[in-house]
């Protein structure tokens, strides 16, 4: 196991959300990473954010561990959920937040339920 393999695989065991992401959540660096980090934000779910753009083995490293080639990616309980159309799905049909519930992770349901009526 490498050591980014190693660092990433103790990532998303040890918090129960991660989005890695280029950028940070305070400051994305790419529409998709803004996209998923403002769902969460706004969602007042805590997370952990990594910023793949700060090194490059983690960045190659999180598309071999989830055998998914793009960036961001979404961890849940350790399980990777996916990437920013999947996140956006989910959310509008209304299973982030079932996952969410399932796996004990806090959110507030009105700001998700906002998110689907602006978007319908």
């Amino acid at each position: 196991m490498s050591d980014a393999t190693k660092t990433i695989k103790d990532t998303v065991t040890s918090n129960d959300v991660v989005l890695f992401m280029k950028g940070t959540k305070e400051m994305p660096q790419c529409g998709f990473s803004s996209r998923v980090a403002g769902v969460l934000n706004y969602m007042g779910v805590e997370f952990s954010d990594v910023n793949v753009l700060a090194d490059e083995q983690i960045r190659q490293g999180i598309k071999e561990f989830s055998d998914w080639p793009t960036i961001p990616q979404l961890y849940v309980k350790g399980e990777f959920v996916g990437g920013c159309d999947i996140i956006t799905e989910m959310t509008m049909s209304g299973e982030l937040d079932t996952l969410f519930a399932e796996n004990g992770v806090t959110f507030d349901k009105d700001a998700a339920e906002k998110i689907r009526e602006a978007n319908v």
